[in-house]
């Protein structure tokens, strides 16, 4: 499929569909991989998740649908060590809602493979996401200027098991609450084909963030792929709850 046919249907979807989104950093279905772009390598997502009740939530009022529009690029020449950078378009559609006032969200990451320097070593990578252009004076929103570290091993059988942890913006995610653990299983599922990934990807913390996620992905081909999920979000806590379960579709083009 050339360019312009696959950017054209990229654009139906986002005009079809709508959800809150994370930044398009390469990740699992929620929280971010160990997995970098390498240099020169492009990727373009559309991220949509919806609510799968419109009815606002009691205790927060959440019901939003957003949206993710985001490109990530490697720009390091390197193997063993690669760094992307990436940029979003993060809307819920409100004319004024703080989201659409500032719908800019920046990333970048850092990160090593596996067995890059000796056999059996994790991958590891670190980085950031959620920035975004609100400054100082403005009230809490959606910028989380979240930091995270990640390990990660591939195992026989089993698959690929990620452990980390992440701190994020206070004025965002709440005093005492902008931290907590990311962890994930991830797997091709050769014995079906190898066009099938499944994943289970876990958030913590009492903020909007936490949130345990569950998907899978077909790659129509090797650079178009779409992966759909649910995301329920973590409860007890009364205030900065992400709200009511969502329904995930992540549209990749890779170049």
């Amino acid at each position: 499929m050339k360019l312009k046919g696959i950017l054209a249907a990229a654009s139906a979807i986002v005009a079809l569909a709508s959800g809150s989104a994370m930044a398009t950093y390469s990740g699992q279905i929620w929280i971010p991989s160990t997995d970098v772009k390498g240099f020169k390598e492009v990727n373009i997502s559309i991220d949509n998740y919806a609510r799968f009740s419109s009815k606002p939530d009691g205790a927060t009022g959440v019901s939003a649908n957003t949206y993710d529009v985001g490109i990530t690029a490697g720009i390091i020449p390197l193997e063993k060590f690669k760094v992307e950078v990436g940029v979003d378009y993060i809307t819920d559609g409100g004319a004024d809602s703080y989201a659409a006032k500032h719908p800019a969200y920046f990333n970048f990451k850092a990160g090593v493979p596996e067995d890059a320097f000796f056999k059996g070593m994790p991958a590891v990578a670190v980085g950031m996401y959620g920035l975004n252009t609100a400054t100082a004076g403005d009230p809490a929103s959606s910028s989380t200027n979240v930091a995270y570290g990640l390990i990660a091993k591939t195992f026989p059988i089993i698959g690929r098991i990620s452990v980390g942890g992440y701190n994020g913006a206070e004025r965002s995610l709440g005093e005492k609450t902008n931290n907590g653990v990311l962890a994930s299983w991830d797997r091709i599922m050769s014995e079906i084909s190898d066009k099938l990934w499944l994943a289970v990807d876990y958030q913590g913390g009492k903020n909007f963030l936490g949130a345990v996620s569950v998907g899978g992905s077909w790659a129509f081909t090797p650079n178009v792929s779409l992966l759909l999920g649910a995301n329920v979000y973590n409860p007890g806590q009364t205030t900065l709850y992400g709200g009511k379960p969502t329904f995930t579709t992540q549209l990749d083009l890779n170049f």
